[in-house]
């Protein structure tokens, strides 16, 4: 049987093992999981927007008669879905004008959850908050927004 002294000391040990291991992955560099974000929700929209432009035809069939946004003609609606899934997807995984191309993606999520998909809510607050994320955090060092933004500044104090 374990001592009381050697079951405290075997604890202890636990615990800074534990703390250790939490104070590495700290150190993980949060520039990797703010492009990870990007990129991850720039694919799902850029999918989405491929599959649109593949068969325009059946797009404009889908906004017809299932996807119904309210007041926009599904011909304008759809070109406007396309145009957002094939634009801010490029900024977001280049990290240029990042928290602008949130704006209309988050707009868009919005109307596919309140008018289109509301079942799909778990999946729409995913998307929202990996863009919320990125608006509110911003597209972190591994992003020409961070890299033009150190030329400006250097170049007004320098």
């Amino acid at each position: 049987m374990m001592s009381r002294t050697a079951a405290l000391h075997s604890s202890t040990a636990l615990v800074e093992r534990v703390e250790a291991v939490l104070d590495r992955l700290s150190r993980f560099p949060v520039a990797i999981l703010q492009f990870l974000l990007r990129f991850s929700i720039a694919a799902v929209f850029w999918q989405s927007g491929m599959t649109k432009i593949a068969s325009w035809d059946t797009t404009i069939a889908l906004f017809q008669d299932e996807y119904r946004v309210p007041i926009l003609p599904p011909e304008l609606a759809a070109s406007l879905a396309a145009a957002v899934e094939l634009t801010c997807p490029v900024l977001l995984v280049l990290g240029l004008a990042t928290r602008f191309a949130t704006l209309p993606m988050l707009g868009m999520t919005f109307v596919i959850e309140v008018f289109v998909y509301p079942e799909q809510w778990i999946e729409h607050l995913m998307w929202a908050s990996i863009l919320v994320f990125i608006l509110t955090r911003g597209p972190g060092t591994l992003s020409l927004d961070h890299l033009l933004a150190r030329k400006f500044l250097r170049g007004r104090n320098g």
